[in-house]
């Protein structure tokens, strides 16, 4: 029997800036400093896809999201030049968040707070550093706060957490289960008794390889990598899930 929900932020919670930070950073450096790998390898900014970024990059430590785009795209992989794409990365997307450049998800929003009304336990678990951040800058007064959770009016995402082990550089990433069996662990309950929420495939690889069940949330019309990864549930919006559904 489910007792917790364990929420992957980016993708699930809030409509985070990464996938733009990723392909903005990479363009930006083949337009400068790498422009003849630009000319050498015929890259096109056109071809860094939606599709493209949840396969190769979304759910990943920065680091091998970094590594994992260059590789993509057929540039090089090594250590010099995946640190400086991550470090550029890192800096545009830190400018991003702090201009409240994201929005969050209602739905996501919306099913956390039913469930932590419900007495279920809840955790965030991303590999994004940059994760807090932004769940400091969404606020639940206009999503209604449940009088069971006695919040107050100027509580943020983080305050209806049980725990947050995001961006803590919990090694290996996904699809290693580890950042999801910390957050269980850290909640006590049982990985059996855990859900996660994710959006991408290699999440949904996580959470099964930690024995716990997954709603895979499609917003990219990607069902068909979620239902791949073994996800028990897919859907394109949190709307769509009673908790009755998925907690037996």
């Amino acid at each position: 029997m489910v007792q917790a929900f364990i929420f992957d932020v980016d993708g699930v919670l809030v409509d985070s800036p990464h996938q733009r930070a990723w392909g903005d950073t990479l363009r930006d450096l083949l337009e400068d400093e790498w422009l003849r790998l630009k000319i050498s390898t015929g890259y096109r900014h056109e071809r860094y896809t939606n599709a493209l970024y949840q396969r190769v990059v979304a759910g990943k430590p920065r680091m091998d999201g970094a590594r994992a785009l260059l590789t993509a795209f057929g540039l090089p992989d090594d250590d010099e030049h995946t640190q400086l794409l991550a470090h550029r990365k890192q800096m545009m997307i830190v400018d991003l968040i702090r201009q409240g450049a994201f929005q969050a998800f209602d739905d996501g929003i919306s099913f956390l707070l039913k469930a932590r009304a419900a007495g279920f336990k809840t955790a965030a678990a991303s590999s994004s550093e940059n994760a807090k951040a932004m769940m400091a800058k969404v606020f639940l007064a206009p999503y209604g706060i449940p009088k069971e959770l006695d919040l107050d009016p100027n509580a943020t995402l983080l305050d209806v957490l049980d725990t947050n082990v995001s961006g803590r550089g919990i090694q290996p990433g996904k699809p290693h289960p580890k950042l999801f069996l910390t957050a269980a662990k850290e909640i006590n309950i049982a990985p059996a008794n855990c859900l996660v929420v994710e959006d991408a495939p290699v999440g949904v690889m996580a959470a099964k390889n930690g024995g716990m069940k997954c709603i895979g949330v499609a917003r990219h019309d990607d069902a068909h990598g979620l239902r791949d990864a073994q996800a028990d549930w897919v859907v394109s919006s949190l709307d769509e899930i009673q908790l009755s559904e998925v907690t037996q």
